[in-house]
């Protein structure tokens, strides 16, 4: 991972740990970011934002159907970061082995989280090597746990044996962000069909 002062400084602004899950004709996913942030103060415009890396298969899911369940979990769910962020959705039906219901739009609700926001985008916006997603929520789940995961709580509690797998993840991304940093004029024109 290639870290300098600047850098320590912005993982200050990580959003709390999320699992993100999304839906395209039928065939589910989910994933984990730190990357997500309320994006209204009224309770009558409830949004949010989440930025999602190209290279995930949630990006295409996500960018073909409009649609994504946001979930804010609990420091009981290491071994669920695991199942969904180290591991592609191209490799595996990584939601195969999680409990979890459908919700409104089809898109996965996990049984176990802290809350989960069922969203639907309405608007995008290009960031070189990820997308930002903006949603409105249309409708909320709270479930258990007390504490949020957060990201420093992430890595403070990471298992020895994990922090291997975390660190190449960790080092790919960058080094993808890195060359892929130029931002384009990509419109979203809704979901497809």
């Amino acid at each position: 991972m290639h870290t300098d002062a600047a850098y320590e400084l912005l993982r200050q602004l990580a959003s709390p740990v999320v699992a993100i899950t999304s839906s395209w004709q039928g065939r589910l996913n989910g994933m984990i970011s730190d990357s997500a942030v309320r994006a209204s103060i009224s309770p009558r415009v409830p949004r949010l934002s989440v930025y999602i890396h190209k290279w995930h298969l949630s990006h295409e899911r996500i960018w073909s159907s409009g649609r994504f369940t946001m979930h804010l979990l609990h420091q009981g769910q290491l071994d669920l970061v695991h199942q969904l962020g180290f591991i592609s959705g191209r490799d595996r039906d990584k939601m195969a082995s999680i409990p979890h219901r459908l919700g409104a739009a089809g898109v996965p609700i996990l049984t176990d989280c802290y809350a989960a926001f069922e969203c639907r985008v309405i608007n995008t916006m290009d960031t070189g090597y990820a997308t930002h997603f903006l949603a409105d929520v249309t409708d909320t789940h709270r479930g258990v746990g007390a504490e949020i995961l957060t990201a420093g709580w992430l890595r403070q509690n990471l298992s020895e044996e994990w922090k291997a797998d975390f660190l190449a993840n960790y080092r790919h991304a960058q080094e993808y962000i890195d060359g892929h940093a130029t931002i384009e004029d990509i419109r979203w024109n809704g979901p497809q069909g």
